[in-house]
């Protein structure tokens, strides 16, 4: 990548930003063949670091079934929903992480350190009333405090994201940098699957009374608080040897090549003028216009359909673990998609791929409407799963088609002056564009939903008092019309209109020239 630095002084047009050439040192860098050699304690501390970002991740993705099955409304799911939205808005605060810090301590340690000794506080306090909260037995779970504190675990992670992100760029050997990446996905989607599907089925005392033990018990073999305890432990260890073993400084001296010492770095006030610049072009504001509209296709189909499968009888257990025949594939797809999205034109493969992911999402709403008439008495058929399988794994081909198509064209588009802060930017509108419909959708599902107390035509079960009356007089409120179906088909008749529109803007943006999407534009010397 190009390096960015001042024009000499000595002209009014001292202030202005150039992109030289590469040095010599960085080209011969490039193309030097990897060796971990010497690296491979940095590979296993950032594979761990990782690892540590991903379980708070799973755990937030965990909640909504623990709350599914406590008798949460889907107003208040989509009030917990929140907590996913930090991640998608980290570019907010990234230039500040990567601009302040105490240079003793190190750039990256400085924000590292206390954030995961945060992150470690906050499992450690959640565990000690985290059961409280989550309600159940007749109590309402506390769904406010819930979303905050679970947004703020989540917001902490984040900040960690960024910080062992910019730290994986100098802990590393420039010819082992490309591991970066591969620690990223490998170690965040392991501490997902712990968090996550670990969790789950060790929770689930059905799971472990069938799976694990000999002699039936009525628990699982752990509990959420025990599970935040080991977590916040785990934390503040790792976090202390870290601190105390690992010197920032020392490695980046040691790999710090001509790059490093003759690039300018952006200040805060620049980084944020820079992002600035990328909202007002035009090429940019129709672009996330298209990503921050494009998911409302799939909303209904991604954030309540696994819920409605719960409500049916699905075994959340069962249901986080359908994720591990996936892995295999999901490991795969981003490859083989690759292959046809590395040409000139990446988003044809995103524009023909969304007609199949919208009919895959109207199978999984078919899925879920036949789901209370296969489940009958708690007893799942095998051929059930055999169904969700199959019809999650082929949408996966047409999600990741879209995704790896996005990400081909951000990379294409991307101004190499700014690069990092040029995909992020493009990453958090994507990301954000997925968080907002899937909030609404939840919240939706309970305006449009009608119901009725079996005993009282007259009660409708709007609201607390009226279902404590029905349940009181040995009443049960029944859905007369479901609004997840309604969602769902205003879901896909607002995709098929969305093509119709989008599709030759699309077409517009891929065919532009690169240099309309610039940000810092080239001087002549």
């Amino acid at each position: 990548m190009s390096a960015i630095r001042r024009k000499p002084t000595g002209s009014n047009a001292d202030q202005e930003l150039l992109i030289d050439e590469p040095p010599k040192s960085e080209k011969v860098a490039e193309h030097q063949k990897p060796d971990i050699r010497g690296d491979r304690r940095n590979i296993a501390i950032l594979l761990f670091l990782y690892v540590l970002q991903g379980i708070p991740i799973g755990l937030i993705a965990a909640i909504p079934m623990l709350l599914q099955n406590r008798g949460a409304s889907y107003k208040q799911q989509a009030e917990f929903s929140f907590a996913y939205w930090p991640f998608s808005l980290k570019l907010l605060w990234a230039p500040i992480v990567d601009s302040l810090y105490i240079r003793r301590f190190g750039r990256r340690k400085s924000w590292l350190v206390p954030v995961q000794y945060l992150l470690g506080a906050f499992m450690l306090l959640l565990s000690l009333h985290v059961d409280r909260w989550l309600g159940g037995n007749g109590v309402d779970p506390n769904v406010p405090l819930l979303t905050l504190l679970f947004f703020l675990l989540n917001f902490l992670a984040a900040t960690q994201d960024i910080a062992v992100d910019g730290w994986a760029l100098t802990m590393l050997k420039r010819c082992n940098v490309g591991y970066a990446s591969t620690c990223n996905s490998v170690g965040q989607t392991a501490g997902y699957f712990l968090g996550y599907v670990v969790f789950i089925a060790l929770e689930s005392k059905d799971f472990c009374n069938t799976y694990i033990r000999d002699v039936p018990l009525e628990d699982g073999m752990i509990t959420l608080p025990r599970f935040l305890w080991f977590w916040g432990i785990t934390f503040v260890v790792a976090t202390t040897l870290v601190a105390i073993f690992k010197k920032e400084n020392d490695i980046e001296d040691a790999h710090m090549d001509a790059r490093y010492t003759e690039e300018h770095e952006l200040n805060i006030h620049e980084s944020y003028k820079i992002l600035w610049d990328m909202v007002c072009m035009r090429p940019v504001q129709i672009l996330a216009v298209i990503l921050l509209t494009v998911k409302v296709t799939f909303a209904a189909s991604d954030a309540v359909t696994s819920l409605k499968l719960i409500d049916a009888g699905v075994p959340k257990d069962k249901l986080a673990l359908l994720a591990i025949p996936l892995i295999p594939l999901q490991l795969i797809l981003p490859l083989a998609v690759g292959r046809y999205t590395n040409g000139p034109r990446p988003m044809d493969v995103y524009l023909k791929a969304i007609p199949y992911r919208i009919i895959m999402a109207t199978v999984a709403t078919g899925l879920a409407y036949i789901t209370p008439y296969i489940v009958r008495g708690g007893a799942v058929p095998a051929y059930y799963y055999v169904l969700l399988i199959t019809s999650y794994a082929i949408y996966q081909v047409f999600l990741y088609s879209m995704f790896v198509a996005a990400m081909a064209f951000f990379a294409k588009i991307s101004d190499p002056a700014v690069g990092g802060t040029y995909m992020t930017f493009l990453n958090t509108l994507c990301n954000l564009g997925g968080n907002w419909p899937n909030t609404v959708v939840l919240w939706l599902v309970d305006v449009l939903t009608w119901k009725q107390c079996s005993n009282n035509a007259e009660n409708t079960c709007q609201g607390k008092e009226e279902q404590q009356s029905c349940e009181a007089s040995a009443g049960k409120c029944e859905i007369t019309f479901d609004g997840y179906y309604l969602e769902s088909g205003i879901c896909v008749l607002y995709g098929i209109v969305w093509l119709l529109l989008v599709r030759k803007w699309i077409v517009y943006l891929q065919d532009l020239p690169v240099r309309s999407w610039l940000v810092v534009k080239q001087k002549s010397r």
